[in-house]
């Protein structure tokens, strides 16, 4: 309330008051008026009343009426100088635009090779040597491990002399054979002798170069199972001695969720229609080489309740390692008539998602939403919206239903950051 106003009021009751008692001139009761205002600083509106103690007491009710009078008409002028509606609250929003988008899924997948092959010992013996550097490129034909060649050795010369001899008996029986001087079945059982002596003699041969293991296929080495001096057999768990893996091309395998499947056209993943197959690296950066599936499973994985799924990708520098986690980002299909709102005008509870919209009187209302996947800094909304909606995106704590605010439209930022990008709740 403006104090002059609030004299002004005063100063008129005691004006009045003056004049019916005729105790003082109305310059008198001004000056009175004025320094008690001062010295009761928002309680000027009671001055009239004091004054009218003063009168003569016939007067007393007719001065304390126009007190009251006084008093009503500063509490009017206090009504009208300081009560007001609060100013609007400055918002920005932005139109929702309906889009079409393409469908992208993003899943954790793990790299393995093309072929992984396991180094296994055909012959068993004690393991004496490494041959080859752990984690290294070998060729097929390289040599790898070194078992004991010695007992081999001592079967090989056996076997050869064992072999010599029985030829030297099967040529001598020919030729007795020949002039019917044996039977024909000396000459038969000698040729046969000769025969097992000769595969005998191959055998041993075989078990002697087995003894050198070495690399089935080209590729990438994995690290020795069998240290040196172990003893070898040819059993499953006793012969396996390492791994070699293919890496160009490599694979990456990956499983669709039931909540995966629920964002795709359908319910299900339709391969003519998946588009691109990229991969993301753990830096969030998209490798360079394009990828294309090569298996789709038929069937849902009872272990994992999820569908199983491989991709091909080039790997000439070998860059994606077997064992590696990365993602992959799957398009396919497309969703019409979706909307983007960012991220942080979005608000979520127990009962959903809701933005902040504006009415025709620049009123916020409470929108409950439909929400997609996440794209780039923005959610896709698929239900909620309507085409020119106006939804707030910022002072989002400070609003209430209801409350007036002074909207600024601002462009929405679309850009698809790959490090923001998800496949969804």
């Amino acid at each position: 309330m403006s104090q002059a106003v609030c004299t002004k009021n005063n100063l008129r009751g005691v004006k009045l008051v003056s004049m019916l008692t005729g105790q003082e001139s109305p310059s008198e009761a001004m000056s009175a008026s004025t320094k008690l205002a001062m010295a009761l600083p928002g309680r000027s509106s009671l001055f009239g009343v004091v004054l009218a103690i003063r009168t003569p007491v016939r007067f007393v009710r007719r001065a304390l009426g126009l007190a009251m009078v006084s008093v009503l008409l500063s509490a009017t002028a206090f009504a009208q100088g300081g009560a007001g509606a609060p100013p609007a609250l400055p918002v920005s929003v932005i139109e929702a635009t309906p889009i079409t988008l393409p469908n992208i899924l993003e899943i954790t997948a793990q790299a393995e090779g093309a072929k992984e092959t396991e180094v296994r010992a055909r012959v068993g013996g004690i393991l004496v040597k490494r041959l080859y550097e752990e984690g290294s490129a070998v060729t097929a034909g390289q040599p790898l491990f070194q078992l004991d060649p010695e007992s081999f050795k001592n079967a090989l010369e056996e076997s050869q002399a064992r072999a010599k001899q029985t030829e030297r008996e099967a040529a001598r029986l020919k030729g007795l054979f020949s002039q019917q001087a044996v039977s024909r079945k000396e000459f038969d059982d000698a040729t046969s002798a000769n025969e097992v002596a000769q595969a005998n003699l191959k055998a041993t041969q075989l078990n002697l170069s087995w003894s050198t293991v070495t690399a089935p296929v080209s590729g990438i080495s994995g690290r020795a199972l069998r240290s040196e001096g172990s003893l070898i057999t040819t059993t499953i768990d006793g012969s396996l001695l390492t791994s070699i893996y293919q890496i160009n091309p490599i694979w990456v395998r990956f499983g669709l969720s039931a909540s995966d499947t629920s964002q795709l056209p359908g319910g299900r993943l339709d391969p003519t229609q998946a588009t691109g197959v990229e991969l993301l690296l753990p830096n969030g950066k998209v490798y360079e080489q394009p990828g294309k599936l090569n298996f789709l499973s038929t069937f849902i994985d009872p272990k994992l309740g999820t569908q199983q799924m491989r991709a091909e990708f080039p790997n000439p520098s070998h860059q994606i390692l077997p064992g590696q986690f990365l993602k992959i980002r799957l398009t396919t299909g497309k969703q019409e008539n979706v909307y983007l709102v960012p991220q942080a005008a979005v608000i979520q509870n127990e009962r959903g998602f809701m933005v902040w919209t504006i009415g025709a009187d620049n009123k916020v209302v409470p929108t409950p939403l439909s929400m997609g996947t996440w794209w780039g800094k923005n959610w896709i909304v698929r239900a909620g919206l309507k085409p020119g909606d106006r939804v707030v995106v910022n002072q989002i704590i400070k609003i209430r239903p209801g409350a007036v605010v002074a909207p600024t439209v601002i462009p929405l930022d679309t850009t698809m950051n790959t490090a923001n990008a998800r496949a969804g709740k």
